[in-house]
């Protein structure tokens, strides 16, 4: 089986069908390693991504007033137990612009491999993006993951993310996302987690509200269980008048796994407002109780909440 062939057949672990990359009217790129096997663009989308020996380097642009019909499908990953992957991606929506970007993160067979993703993301006046990146992993444990972004959001543009790692065991996960703000612009951050085995979890996303009227929420998910290990760190600052922010983080330990959360909130003007909540603990005692009496074993009823938690 060719490795095009090995990454598309695992997509619906990520929520995708296959037949996307033979839809014409859908825009992808297929990355394994440091080699592109599959590009398509559509109109009003320019889409530049080249082979370099260190990496994937790409950039992407929705043009000004464009509205991208389908999502856009960025598929990397590795077919191999052993590898690396770097890319480097710039992406642009520019003034009025909108567009959905679903990033499937595939490594079925990883052993001993890593995963670097260092993007920048320029949202215009007016645009708007959803980036919804999925991950799916084997069962062994052996990558590192490292995806880093530094995101700004023009006037009134809004930004929608949504990161999800819920099958297989990752191995080493270190999230480091900073979002700038801009007037009457929106940024909402959701990341959903599942750690299993030794599995390490770094998370840490920064919202800056640097302008008047600027809203942001960070919204974290994170299931661990055996010896998984986490540390969760939101970070929202307010910068001007009518700023208003929220950090909302809830993990669930099982097992000998071991968590922390580090909401950090800054208000840096009188009418600024920012608020948190953290929560750390096991499966709720009573929830696990009530589902067992209408007749699931334990090991249903956990996975019935964590399904829950993690929906």
């Amino acid at each position: 089986m060719s490795e095009l062939d090995e990454l598309t057949r695992v997509l619906p672990m990520v929520g995708a069908e296959p037949t996307i990359l033979a839809d014409e009217t859908i825009a992808h790129v297929v990355g394994h390693g440091h080699r592109i096997l599959s590009r398509r663009s559509v109109p009003g989308l320019d889409l530049d991504v080249h082979e370099t020996p260190e990496a994937l380097v790409g950039r992407m642009t929705v043009r000004a007033g464009v509205t991208i019909a389908q999502p856009i499908h960025l598929c990397f990953g590795l077919a191999h137990p052993t590898g690396s992957q770097h890319i480097r991606m710039d992406v642009f929506v520019e003034e009025r612009a909108t567009a959905r970007v679903l990033s499937h993160c595939l490594f079925p067979f990883a052993q001993a491999a890593e995963h670097r993703m260092q993007a920048t993301i320029d949202i215009g006046p007016g645009a708007s993006l959803t980036y919804t990146e999925g991950h799916y992993h084997g069962q062994h444990g052996g990558m590192q993951v490292l995806p880093h972004a530094t995101i700004r959001i023009g006037k009134g543009a809004r930004y929608f993310s949504d990161f999800s790692l819920l099958s297989g065991s990752v191995g080493s996960l270190d999230i480091d996302y900073l979002v700038e703000v801009e007037e009457d612009a929106i940024a909402e951050l959701t990341a959903k987690i599942f750690a299993h085995k030794t599995d390490r979890i770094t998370l840490k996303e920064a919202v800056m509200l640097r302008g008047e009227r600027s809203r942001g929420l960070i919204k974290t998910r994170v299931v661990l269980e055996d010896e998984a290990f986490a540390e969760i760190t939101g970070i929202t600052e307010a910068h001007a008048k009518g700023s208003r922010g929220h950090v909302d983080c809830m993990e669930i330990v099982q097992g000998q796994a071991h968590a922390s959360a580090i909401p950090i909130v800054r208000v840096f003007h009188p009418e600024a407002k920012v608020t948190h909540e953290a929560a750390i603990g096991s499966v709720d005692k009573k929830e696990l109780e009530t589902l067992m009496a209408r007749g699931l074993t334990p090991e249903q009823a956990v996975e019935m909440i964590v399904s829950g938690i993690l929906r």
